[in-house]
């Protein structure tokens, strides 16, 4: 009897042994489920990316998991950006060393600071920062490199330092140190009424004696006319009205547009001058790239030889930022400048003209008024602004019309036969109360 129990309680041992690992096998799969479910979603953000270079319809506004900052790094929550003209040429893919596709966009911003990475002693959370990204400046947060980013003064607005920072900063180093230009001196510049020759046009107000000619479209003429000796319309033969204007030649020729105007304003110099080149906007003719415009502005260019300059005692030279920055360790010299364009806004010498703020779902339509030279001053983004309604298309409006005409119709109809029904039915009660005599 008790070797009976024995075995019994024998096998009663090995049969909670075989349970113990289906049991066990059982809690780790609810707890890794558990814990599955008490993980949190990837935070996302909305930007604005390009998916491919061309037209206005290759920018698209996506979600996409939030950036964490690494080591020398700050995270940054974007408040306003700026658009450039090398926004456009980016989209177009006519930059140079184009990025690869699909990227975030942008080239400026301005925020508060929302992390920091290891190795950034002198940012807190909280600070009030622009930066100067190499694209993806156009979303709700951004990372950058703290070599990239400036503190802002505390009285500056975030759509004040968007506005001014890229701008600014190729005025200050063309006015400054690559022009540099002194009193008594008389300035061509193009493009006089965008976000860059306005910046110009305040700085050199803080060079005493400085004849300032500058060519814009007809439209900004009287909006600009305070911050210019002399203006002439765009599209004109402005070589003959600058002969005029200053017979024996000019100091110095600021150059955004290249092609057959580097040569104009090449001849436009007098001995000792100067002309500078800052950009190559005459290339975009259409909303995509055309390969004949990129191809004519190279061919219109004279190759100039040291000979020559030396024989007419005069300089070419040029600005590129983005060079500059982040081809050409140019950090320092740049925040030396934004530091100097601060000092500058502080004292009231300075102040950004803004022309208009859209919403990421609208910068199709930013860039449109930016190609067509609409804009006077500098065109900003707000991340938190909400789209303009769209219009209804004519054929939309079509479609509702006819079934609105429709329901109308076919209330109609229900009305007449429920009417017609309801008659009938009096018809027939009447004939019942009717006397059997009658007929």
């Amino acid at each position: 009897m008790e070797d009976e129990n024995k075995a019994t309680s024998n096998e009663i041992v090995e049969e909670e042994k075989k349970d113990v690992p289906e049991e066990k096998a059982e809690n780790d799969v609810k707890e890794a489920t558990e814990a599955t479910e008490e993980q949190a979603p990837v935070k996302e953000m909305k930007c604005v990316v390009l998916s491919s270079f061309g037209g206005l319809k290759a920018i698209k506004i996506q979600n996409k998991p939030e950036p964490t900052p690494g080591e020398g790094e700050v995270l940054i929550r974007v408040k306003s950006c700026g658009l450039n003209f090398l926004d456009v040429m980016l989209r177009q893919g006519i930059i140079d060393s184009p990025p690869k596709l699909p990227i975030i966009m942008g080239y400026e911003c301005a925020g508060e600071v929302e992390a920091v990475g290891e190795g950034v002693p002198d940012v807190q959370v909280g600070d009030r920062v622009a930066a100067l990204t190499d694209c993806k400046s156009w979303a709700e947060l951004v990372v950058v490199n703290t070599k990239y980013i400036y503190k802002l003064p505390q009285e500056m607005t975030f759509q004040d330092a968007s506005a001014m920072l890229m701008n600014y900063v190729v005025a200050y180093g063309l006015v400054f140190d690559t022009a540099c230009i002194r009193e008594n001196q008389t300035v061509l510049i193009h493009s006089a009424g965008g976000g860059v020759g306005l910046a110009i046009a305040q700085l050199i107000k803080t060079i005493p004696n400085i004849t300032l000619i500058g060519v814009a479209s007809k439209h900004k003429h009287e909006a600009i006319k305070n911050y210019y000796a002399h203006l002439i319309e765009r599209g004109t033969d402005y070589v003959q009205e600058v002969k005029k204007l200053a017979p024996s030649g000019v100091d110095i020729v600021l150059d955004c547009l290249c092609g057959e105007d580097s040569n104009k304003g090449y001849g436009l110099l007098k001995p000792m001058g100067r002309y500078i080149l800052y950009g190559n906007s005459s290339i975009v003719t259409g909303e995509t790239k055309s390969i004949f415009s990129v191809a004519k502005s190279w061919w219109q260019v004279d190759k100039l030889k040291p000979m020559k300059l030396f024989d007419e005692n005069r300089s070419v030279s040029g600005f590129h930022l983005r060079h500059l920055l982040y081809k050409q360790n140019g950090h320092d010299y740049v925040r030396n400048a934004v530091e100097k364009i601060f000092k500058l806004w502080l004292d009231g010498q300075i102040k950004p003209i803004i022309d208009s703020t859209y919403a990421f779902e609208d910068i199709p339509e930013a860039m449109q008024h930016l190609h067509e030279r609409k804009n006077i001053g500098k065109i900003t983004i707000d991340p938190a602004m909400e789209p303009k309604p769209k219009p209804v298309v004519e054929s939309k409006k079509r479609k509702d019309s006819v079934k609105t005409d429709k329901k109308s119709e076919d209330g109609k109809a229900q009305k007449t036969e429920n009417k017609t029904q309801k008659n009938e039915e009096e018809k027939t009660e009447d004939d019942k109360d009717a006397p059997a005599d009658a007929s």
